[in-house]
């Protein structure tokens, strides 16, 4: 494999680094108790140190992430977390009556997708980058056959289902709006605080992609 081969590059022509999480598509946050889910399943996943969750959106298509701010979430490693701890998918699937999915993207490995709904594990896909088979060297393939064999792999394939490019799925931990939500702060602060991440009524905001 040569190296790369799953990289995203920001326009500044920076390799994007291994991150994970979960994600989900959310008309409103109203009503969902997200931090208490977000504790509740830290408890079933027995993980301890969290301090917060990170919630960053897409406005336009409405995409939220969540991942945990903790020692066991940090880096590379951290990014692996998410493929083995799936109570806030399954917890937040069956709140929101919505599918959520948790990845993982490692540009030096592979990725994973695996979603939930209605509080079960309902599909999944994962793609190990020295396991695929090029149709030709990766120095020849063109740019747009190398961008469409992307958009096949899980974080293109979840990335076309919620409107996005690859590029912007995965361009998520990085972009506005975002908060980081303390695990520890009052619930109806935390609520006010997601509100105006996704509000309810809103006009089209232009989202930032500064990395």
């Amino acid at each position: 494999m040569m190296p790369g081969i799953g990289g995203a590059q920001s326009p500044g022509g920076l390799t994007l680094q291994a991150h994970g999480g979960y994600l989900l598509r959310l008309e409103s946050f109203g009503g969902l108790e997200l931090l208490r889910l977000a504790r509740e399943a830290l408890a079933l996943d027995g993980a301890m140190g969290a301090t917060g969750l990170k919630v960053s959106v897409n406005r336009r298509r409405k995409v939220v992430r969540l991942a945990y701010v903790a020692p066991f979430t940090a880096g590379r490693q951290g990014a692996h977390w998410y493929a083995a701890h799936h109570a806030l998918p399954r917890l937040l699937s069956r709140a929101a009556n919505a599918a959520v999915q948790a990845y993982v993207y490692d540009p030096d490995e592979g990725e994973q997708v695996i979603a939930y709904g209605n509080g079960r594990r309902v599909g999944g896909e994962r793609v190990v980058y020295e396991d695929v088979e090029l149709p030709v060297p990766l120095d020849q393939m063109d740019d747009a056959a190398f961008k469409h064999m992307q958009e096949r792999w899980p974080v293109g394939h979840l990335a076309y289902v919620f409107g996005l490019t690859r590029k912007e799925l995965l361009r998520l931990p990085r972009v506005a709006p975002s908060h980081e939500l303390s695990l520890e702060g009052r619930d109806a602060e935390g609520a006010a605080i997601l509100e105006a991440l996704l509000p309810t009524c809103q006009v089209t905001l232009p989202e930032s992609d500064a990395l």
